[in-house]
């Protein structure tokens, strides 16, 4: 196995130092980006640089200088804002001789904006949409139903609309900013589905964890389950959006059928725990972008997770 180098950005955060974690012990040299310091990202990578902002003037210059320093095999996004700011200089970066881990590029697109995604669900009249619009009518949903930010990540800036006076605060911003979408399900019916699909969106491989989300949007309790309908999902929906590589899909259950919350063109937040009970979509990033190995089915154990906070401490080295 090559001594691979693989830059992994936003290092500081729940999916960066995931993804990190997921591919200590293969003999990689993992290198760690991200805008802040003293964090868990210097357990988990060999090397941690300091980023400037995503979206500065100096962040594409900085990025193509780190590549070339470190000669790196393969860059991973490990923030919504970098898979963004890459995506739109994919030209310039691939020119680096470097792999990076970027899914289709209109699915991308796609997902940055909810209501864009959404037209797209309609067009291809997918029975697994959510109805939504970005027309302000309180009466065109039973209550309750959703305001949701058009672009956003998880469940942040999320409204519960149960009364009008709710509905009146953001009316003004439906259509910009927010848009209006059936409530479906319920909390307590909420799965996570990720899937590795090849240049062709074959799905390769997927798991499937019934989930509970944190207040900002993260998983917080996931178990693997087994879901006998998943797959056919999981290649209709590749069908319609043509995914590559790690894909996280989103779903509630509603009146006994799939409805899609959302897609995540990227490795997601409980990569780690994925990776632990066998699917580590990183390490298969790796056989396939850069050994062009096929990836298999692996096997999935069962069980459940539970995250909590660790605390991460550095001794000096005083003598003690």
């Amino acid at each position: 196995m090559k001594n691979y180098t693989i830059l992994v950005s936003g290092a500081s955060g729940i999916v960066g130092y995931g993804i990190l974690k997921s591919l200590k012990g293969y003999g990689y040299r993992l290198i760690g980006t991200t805008i802040y310091e003293n964090t868990p990202a210097d357990y988990f990578a060999d090397i941690v640089e300091i980023a400037p902002i995503s979206t500065s003037e100096q962040y594409i210059p900085w990025l193509l200088d780190v590549i070339e320093k470190y000669k790196v095999d393969l860059a991973i996004p490990g923030i919504e804002i970098d898979m963004s700011v890459w995506n739109k200089n994919r030209n310039i970066l691939l020119q680096t001789g470097a792999e990076f881990l970027l899914n289709n590029e209109r699915l991308i697109s796609l997902c940055l904006d909810k209501w864009h995604f959404y037209e797209r669900m309609k067009e291809a009249d997918s029975k697994y949409r959510i109805s939504s619009s970005i027309e302000p009518d309180f009466h065109r949903y039973a209550v309750p139903f959703i305001l949701k930010p058009r672009c956003g990540y998880g469940s942040k800036g999320l409204v519960k609309v149960e009364n009008k006076n709710t509905f009146v605060q953001f009316e003004s911003e439906i259509g910009d900013r927010l848009m209006m979408q059936e409530y479906v399900g319920s909390s307590s019916e909420e799965y996570t589905v990720s899937a590795f699909l090849d240049m062709d969106s074959n799905v390769k491989a997927l798991i499937s964890m019934k989930r509970k989300l944190s207040d900002l949007g993260f998983t917080e309790t996931a178990e693997v389950v087994h879901l006998e309908d998943i797959r056919e999902v999981i290649v209709a929906l590749s069908n319609i959006f043509k995914p590559i590589g790690p894909t996280n899909f989103q779903f509630r259950r509603h009146n006994e059928s799939w409805k899609l919350l959302e897609i995540n063109p990227r490795i997601s937040s409980a990569t780690s725990i994925r990776s632990a009970f066998g699917f580590n979509e990183a390490q298969m990033s790796v056989a396939y972008f850069l050994e062009k190995r096929q990836v298999q089915q692996p096997r999935i154990r069962t069980g459940r997770a539970v995250r909590y906070t660790e605390d991460f401490i550095v001794f000096n080295n005083d003598g003690a």
